[in-house]
């Protein structure tokens, strides 16, 4: 189990990425409508189409992490945080050091990752 201060350091972190994101996204959102003025040359309509989807592919992943960083949140308080919800064991903190928002010890993610390759996901 994580000490209460690495606990309220991962909190910090945590908390600081959501905040980035959800100021990300106000700024996302405007730039999409900044971005889609009408013009009448086809290849104008085009980038700005193909940007207009690129940026909401971006803003598709920010949502599902902002989710991932709210649930891990949760589970900080909760007391969940730092344990591996496949076998029960402690994620190390190196792993949450580089990933705070992952559910998985490194051996249970590797088993993940193998059985994703060999059903060709």
């Amino acid at each position: 189990m994580l000490s209460k201060k690495k606990l309220q350091y991962f909190k910090k972190i945590l908390e600081e990425q959501l905040n980035d994101l959800l100021e990300q996204d106000e700024k996302t959102l405007s730039g999409i409508s900044d971005f889609r003025e009408e013009s009448p040359d086809f290849v104008d309509q085009a980038s700005a189409e193909s940007h207009t989807d690129f940026t909401l592919h971006i803003k598709e992943r920010e949502n599902r992490l902002i989710l991932k960083i709210k649930e891990a949140l949760n589970r900080i308080d909760n007391g969940t945080f730092g344990i591996c919800e496949v076998c029960g064991e402690k994620i190390s903190e190196k792993r949450l050091e580089a990933r705070p928002v992952t559910t998985l010890c490194i051996e249970c993610k590797k088993r993940q990752e193998m059985d994703e390759k060999l059903r060709g996901i």
